[in-house]
């Protein structure tokens, strides 16, 4: 409302103007229309700023998310191109009213735009299974669904490996392959789109693994199944033509398992070992099985020749030690038993004993024993004579002893106290089991000892 004043005359004539404007506020004077409504992927967006009774507008600008936007070709009208998901936000416009430019810059209220998904990325499925028996049947499944506001439109389909594309745009979304091979194996997915629409969009990655079979393994035996001795080394190579790995190999004894090894590429496995003992010879066989099957190979049969033991002391490492500390401790008993029974002699005759006459000089008998060996051992013999003196009157009397030791040494005498002793290396006679018990003069004894 405003006041008017005009002076035509000596009155002063007055008037009331009413102006009108919108109750709503300034923000009133523009608002923001976007098209179409609902968005959807794929669909082109357009914003339009729009005054109040479609009043005209001068320097308009369009914001999303309170940032300003590129400036339009048109005054009030802003192409957004194709929308996406990523195109959803707050929009608004800020522009003039034409004819009340003594108003400013009037700012519309904020727009939430929410672009509809047209359909969700598809999913790639395996029936039965991605993992599979080679020859069996498998079927790729694409599925999605369009938004319901657009359900009309019809979906086509692609299919791909690798890299390479199995089924070019299509209605179909399964693609069928009636017996798999194990080269069907790979990275499979799929793309979906509306027909007319350029929204593409692709499912994950599906690993699809036919699985071969394993055919009957080879079990080789090196160096050879015949001719071994104990502490050799056996090595069992089994390998298998066919089959997807990885492969388990299992190695067989007598049907007793030795041990396995898993190949995750596929190939051969080998199981070495030594030849302990005679155990160790028998009926050898392998296993080989993967996710799909399991076979067994042709028994070898292993047998053992030469020496026992032997082999097993020569191949240990500690063979040359033990031989070295062996051959040193028979030395050292073998010096022991030659010093023992072998001493040092003089070469030369026997010396004359001289015994010490009896008390009163009288003759005392000599008491001498031999024991002759078995008549079939080789051994030397020996003879042990003591001469006992005879009591005195006066009191005991005093003895002597001569001794000779050694197979070929001379007599030796040696006192031991108030006896003598005679001992004296004799060889075996020629009759089997003589025995002797004399008496004779302490003289005649000794002299006969010495004349031996």
């Amino acid at each position: 409302m405003s006041l008017l004043c005009a002076r035509p005359g000596p009155m002063l004539l007055c008037r009331i103007v009413l102006f009108f404007v919108p109750c709503v506020g300034q923000s009133g004077w523009l608002y923001l229309r976007t098209l179409p409504d609902p968005v959807c992927e794929g669909d082109i967006l357009i914003l339009q700023c729009q005054g109040w009774k479609n009043t005209a507008l001068s320097q308009v600008q369009f914001y999303k998310d309170r940032k300003l936007l590129r400036n339009p070709k048109a005054k009030w009208i802003l192409h957004m191109g194709t929308a996406t998901l990523e195109s959803s936000g707050q929009y608004s416009c800020t522009g003039k009213v034409t004819f009340t430019l003594h108003l400013g810059t009037q700012r519309s209220k904020m727009t939430m735009v929410q672009v509809q998904e047209l359909f969700p990325p598809p999913v790639l499925s395996a029936v039965p299974s991605p993992e599979l028996r080679e020859g069996s049947p498998l079927t790729l499944r694409c599925q999605t669904e369009l938004h319901p506001q657009r359900s009309a439109s019809r979906l086509l389909f692609s299919f791909h490996k690798d890299g390479r594309t199995l089924q070019n745009w299509g209605p179909h979304s399964e693609l069928c392959l009636p017996e798999a091979r194990e080269g069907a194996s790979g990275l499979y997915w799929c793309q979906a789109t509306p027909e007319g629409s350029r929204v593409q969009k692709q499912s994950p990655h599906l690993e699809v693994r036919v699985q071969a079979p394993v055919s009957q393994p080879l079990l080789t035996l090196r160096p050879r199944s015949t001719g071994l001795a104990v502490g050799n080394v056996v090595e069992l190579l089994c390998e298998t033509q066919n089959g997807s790995p990885p492969i388990l190999y299992s190695f067989y004894l007598d049907e007793k398992i030795l041990g396995n090894h898993s190949v995750p590429h596929g190939g051969a496995a080998s199981f070495p070992f030594t030849v302990m003992s005679e155990q160790d010879a028998g009926s050898y066989s392998c296993q080989a099985e993967n996710n799909v099957s399991k076979e067994t190979s042709e028994p070898r049969t292993l047998s053992l020749d030469g020496l026992w033991g032997l082999p097993t002391l020569t191949s240990s490492p500690w063979f040359v030690p033990c031989l070295s500390v062996s051959l040193l401790g028979v030395l050292v008993i073998a010096t022991a038993l030659v010093a023992y029974f072998r001493p040092w002699r003089k070469t030369g005759p026997i010396p004359t004993q001289n015994l010490p006459p009896a008390p009163g000089g009288e003759q005392h008998p000599l008491y001498g024993n031999v024991t002759w060996p078995n008549e079939n051992e080789e051994d030397d013999i020996y003879s042990s004579m003591i001469i006992v003196p005879k009591k005195s009157e006066a009191g005991p009397a005093e003895s002597a002893s001569g001794t000779w030791a050694g197979k070929h040494m001379p007599g030796h005498l040696e006192a031991r106290g108030p006896r003598w002793s005679i001992r004296k290396h004799l060889q075996k006679p020629s009759l089997a089991t003589p025995s002797i018990n004399s008496l004779a003069p302490c003289k005649e004894s000794s002299q006969r000892e010495d004349s031996s």
